[in-house]
C-alpha cells in the first residue's frame, strides 16, 4: 500500500479492516478536540484511552505498520496519541528531526535572550 501525499488533500487513504477502529477513534479524537467547550473531559479521555487500547493491539507485520504510519501522517492526533504511547523508549519518533533540532535552538536562543534581560 503506497500512502497518498500529504500534500494532496483530495488523495485517499486505503485503510485495511484491520485499522478500522484505530482509524475511526482517531477521527472522533481528532472532532472532540475541535470542540473542546462541548466535550466532557471524561468522555474525552474514554475516547483517547480506548484509541491507546486498539493501537496496542494493531499487527507487527510490515504491511499493518505501513498503513499505521501512512494513518498517523494523516490524522495528527494519532501520532500524538502514538509518540505519547512509545515515550519511554522512543521519545518523540514520529517528530521530524528537521523541526525537533530547530525547536531547540530556538529555545537556547530565546533562553540567552531571556537571560541577557535581567
Amino acid at each position: 500500500m503506497n500512502p497518498p501525499s500529504t500534500n494532496d488533500p483530495n488523495a485517499m487513504l486505503v485503510i485495511p479492516a484491520r485499522l478500522g477502529s484505530v482509524a475511526l477513534l482517531a477521527r472522533l479524537l481528532q472532532r472532540l478536540e475541535q470542540q473542546p467547550q462541548r466535550v466532557a473531559p471524561e468522555q474525552y479521555r474514554a475516547v483517547a484511552q480506548r484509541l491507546a487500547q486498539v493501537l496496542a493491539d494493531v499487527p507487527t507485520d510490515d504491511e499493518s505498520q505501513r498503513a499505521l504510519r501512512a494513518l498517523m501522517d494523516a490524522m495528527p492526533v494519532l501520532a500524538e496519541v502514538y509518540e505519547n504511547l512509545h515515550y519511554e523508549r522512543a521519545g518523540l519518533c514520529r517528530a521530524p528531526l528537521v523541526a525537533a533540532a530547530r525547536a531547540e535552538v530556538a529555545a537556547r536562543a530565546a533562553i540567552a535572550r531571556a537571560a541577557a534581560a535581567r
